[in-house]
């Protein structure tokens, strides 16, 4: 299935080591000599990476409860309190939602879970592919199919038609049953998205980043200072136990 669409790279090669370098300046926790002595290791990469995007109807037909608290007072004397409980009501309906631009990665070569964070995209803005755009770039080959890319697209559309459920059915709290989807109207696209790619080295180890090929934001793997982690949690032990000293002492 070859391309209908792609995002242009906006974000010039220099530009991507700026707000790489700043990326590193800003990340909690990290070694201190981490922004001076780390190194883009390999080539500045920018390569043209594979998605789908997914767009469906759903109706979804439900069963569950309804929770609503109220308090009562227990106890005497010194004992007594308000405790609140709960009256749960059974309920069933029906809510529709409607995807557009369900975006998935369609490489395994790059760490999902940083190439999702580089959203937003701004879909709105895809051009007609032409190979005129990937002149001075690479473009890689999806690795997860269209039926693989559906199915997480369903695991992210899920989520959004069981919190509809959860807002249809109301209450102080709400017990979902179950949840019986029809879906209607699914069609796909396959993009291309600008992606710089590269690595840097720090203390004999390699740590993989991605910058944004349209916005700037940065991702990717990064080194922890153990010694400032454990100095936190330190310092927020003695302020609770200081805390909690004086309110004891001044009741």
């Amino acid at each position: 299935i070859k391309p209908r669409s792609l995002l242009p790279f906006k974000i010039e090669k220099d530009a991507a080591r700026a707000h790489y370098r700043h990326w590193l300046r800003k990340l909690w926790f990290a070694p201190g000599a981490l922004k001076n002595f780390a190194r883009i290791e390999e080539r500045l990469a920018g390569t043209y990476v594979p998605y789908w995007t997914y767009d469906a109807r759903t109706t979804s037909y439900y069963t569950g409860q309804r929770g609503e608290h109220y308090y009562v007072t227990v106890g005497s004397g010194k004992n007594r309190h308000r405790e609140r409980r709960t009256r749960w009501y059974s309920v069933s309906g029906t809510v529709w939602n409607r995807f557009n631009d369900v975006l998935v990665l369609g490489s395994r070569s790059l760490p999902r879970k940083h190439a999702d964070r580089l959203e937003p995209w701004g879909l709105t803005e895809l051009v007609p592919y032409d190979d005129a755009y990937l002149s001075g770039f690479t473009a890689e080959s999806y690795t997860v199919d269209l039926a693989a890319g559906f199915a997480e697209a369903r695991k992210i559309m899920e989520e959004q038609i069981r919190a509809t459920v959860r807002g249809d059915i109301g209450g102080d709290e709400q017990r979902i049953h179950s949840i019986n989807t029809q879906w209607d109207a699914v069609t796909f696209k396959h993009i291309l998205l600008p992606i710089w790619i590269s690595a840097y080295r720090f203390k004999d180890r390699t740590y993989r980043f991605l910058v944004n090929g349209r916005t700037g934001e940065v991702q990717g793997e990064r080194p922890w200072s153990w010694i400032k982690i454990l100095l936190t949690i330190l310092v927020a032990i003695i302020v609770i136990g200081g805390a909690a000293y004086l309110y004891t002492v001044t009741r």
